[in-house]
């Protein structure tokens, strides 16, 4: 049986800091942008940058840029525990991290068109390991929120393992969002098995090409409609038209994206759904003007991690 993730010391939270959970994969991102067409059987100049990158590690960095205190739970090979606990202390996120002997760390190789569109090629590595029994009981009842990703579910040998985390987060009083992640992951797992692997969850983000895996619908309002069906908030993202919300009280608000060009759109949607979810774990309410300042404030995240290579915030920012 592998061991729990071990309670590592936290940062000190400023006072009514939402204090968040975030479980999940931790990458190498290998950026690879093409000066030109990519020409086969022979090179072609590009510019290569490694950042550190992983949905849910990003999210965590945005969330904490955003001003909540955040535990990060991840797996990484144990050559690189130092490096990247650094990472994650460097933007400001408690981490808790386990090294694996035998398992790399994972690596997505990003290549970003002239237009910010990524082709990814992934190798999940040591966060095949991870799994929900990583998450204690003790580490629950010091949370608030517990948010992860769907690159945690797509492997995992227990499905079942999820919608029991979700019932042990809420039993804790915590609240759970997810990020689906991938539509093409979506597409290899099974849309309806994805969604009965996170049933329960109080909000999830999806983008369109997500919400379309897991719904079989195809125009924007009814992928969300058919999404709010089973959960209580959904803020469907739509790239360059912005973002779609709806709750199941009934609310609908859209919100236009407010990036003015793109360099890099990787981490993108995880900037978003952190600064979404941060205005809204400082608010009781669900009104339309709390809603609505939460979208403004992720697609506030979302134009700053395109303008810029890299899925998480500037240090100094």
């Amino acid at each position: 049986m592998r061991p729990s993730v071990a309670e590592l010391g936290s940062a000190h939270a400023a006072a009514g800091s939402p204090r968040v959970i975030v479980f999940g994969d931790v990458i190498d991102d290998i950026i690879v942008t093409p000066t030109g067409d990519i020409r086969p059987d022979t090179d072609t100049p590009a510019s290569i940058v490694r950042t550190a990158g992983g949905s849910a590690a990003n999210s965590a960095a945005w969330l904490a840029w955003a001003g909540c205190h955040v535990d990060f739970i991840g797996r990484v090979h144990v050559t690189d525990l130092d490096r990247h606990r650094a990472l994650l202390v460097e933007a400001r996120v408690s981490p808790h991290l386990l090294g694996e002997p035998d398992l790399p760390t994972g690596a997505i190789v990003v290549i970003v068109s002239a237009d910010g569109a990524r082709t990814m090629l992934t190798q999940r590595g040591a966060n095949a390991a991870l799994t929900p029994r990583d998450i204690g009981a003790d580490r629950l009842s010091r949370a608030g929120h517990l948010h992860f990703t769907g690159y945690s579910v797509f492997r995992h040998p227990r499905v079942e393992d999820f919608p029991d985390l979700i019932r042990r987060a809420h039993d804790a009083g915590v609240t759970v969002s997810v990020d689906p992640g991938s539509a093409g992951f979506i597409g290899d797992f099974g849309g309806e098995r994805f969604l009965e692997a996170i049933d329960g969850s109080d909000i999830i983000v999806p983008n369109l090409d997500e919400g379309r895996a897991l719904t079989g619908e195809n125009d924007p309002a009814e992928v969300l409609d058919a999404l709010v069906a089973r959960f209580p908030l959904v803020a469907l993202t739509l790239g360059r038209d912005g973002v779609a919300l709806g709750t199941q009280e009934g609310i609908r608000l859209t919100a236009p994206s407010k990036a003015i060009s793109a360099l890099d759109t990787t981490g993108a949607g995880d900037a978003f759904c952190a600064s979404f979810l941060a205005v809204l774990l400082r608010e009781s309410s669900r009104e339309p003007d709390v809603l609505s300042r939460a979208l403004s404030s992720g697609l506030d995240a979302a134009a700053l991690a395109v303008a810029s290579i890299g899925a998480r915030p500037r240090p100094t920012a």
